[in-house]
């Protein structure tokens, strides 16, 4: 239901991903926003603070992208963690193992994204879990990382985008990766595009952000905490109570090469 999209701006890269399907075109503010949507916005348990208009949807928490049909859908909010810096899942998790998850590549993205797919499938498949990740090239596939162009807006660019897994336990279905040069340049940097596309699987498995009860940890600026988002935010035993340096599901992207670290690794291993 939920989705988180990746933005950049002013040094800083904010990691995560949206529910979307069609390119982006427009970004409105929130004055665009009616108080009737930003209840409902808060009736599914996000935070209203920065809300904005985005393409067809809405803006969430600067990362999480909300469609009509997700506000008309009633969410019971599950409880939250004490606010700690830890690996978190949703309630929400790939069922069905061992299971290996197909992704594919639209024919319109460049080599980049091809090869940065298979960056991230190599790293997933590397930790010898439950799921393992194998990149099609025709059919309809589990995964589908498509593109959207769209320059920076509001002092940040979004760079790519996913969401969380279904009810009925499949991963969703869609990453969203931004083609503009102002996100990736005119030759972008594989291991980063990777990187990124790392980490919106992550969403589409279930991993919400390590520190999605303050953004500002990652992302700097004013304390921001993600809500339950509808899905939860449930703390995976084994994974530290401090700092998680450079986890690959950290809000705010170090703008480069990221993998997993040694917590993130137990985390997959919990759950896959």
């Amino acid at each position: 239901m939920a989705c988180f999209c990746l933005l950049a701006g002013a040094g800083t890269l904010i990691v995560s991903c949206k529910k979307e399907s069609a390119p982006v075109t427009t970004t409105e503010d929130q004055s665009a926003v009616s108080q009737s949507t930003l209840d409902r916005i808060s009736a599914l348990g996000f935070s209203t603070a920065g809300v904005r208009k985005f393409n067809d949807g809405y803006l969430v928490e600067g990362d999480i992208l909300l469609s009509e049909k997700d506000l008309a859908t009633q969410k019971i909010s599950h409880a939250l963690h004490t606010p700690k810096e830890e690996q978190y899942s949703t309630t929400n998790l790939v069922t069905g193992l061992p299971r290996t998850i197909t992704v594919r590549v639209a024919s319109t993205l460049g080599t980049a994204f091809v090869t940065g797919t298979d960056t991230a499938i190599a790293r997933y498949n590397r930790l010898n879990l439950r799921i393992t990740f194998r990149r099609v090239t025709s059919g309809t596939a589990n995964i589908t990382i498509s593109g959207f162009n769209q320059g920076p807006s509001g002092g940040g660019i979004v760079l790519g985008s996913a969401g969380f897994p279904t009810s009925s336990g499949n991963p969703y279905n869609s990453i969203l990766m931004n083609t503009n040069a102002a996100a990736y340049g005119s030759n972008p940097n594989v291991l980063y595009v990777g990187s990124v596309i790392q980490h919106e699987i992550g969403h589409c498995i279930g991993f919400r952000h390590t520190d999605y009860f303050n953004r500002a940890l990652s992302c700097g600026g004013a304390t921001s905490n993600e809500g339950t988002a509808g899905v939860g935010a449930v703390h995976i035993p084994g994974t530290p109570t401090g700092n998680s340096s450079n986890s690959w599901m950290l809000a705010c992207s170090n703008g480069g090469n990221r993998t997993f670290n040694a917590a993130d690794i137990v985390a997959l291993n919990y759950l896959y």
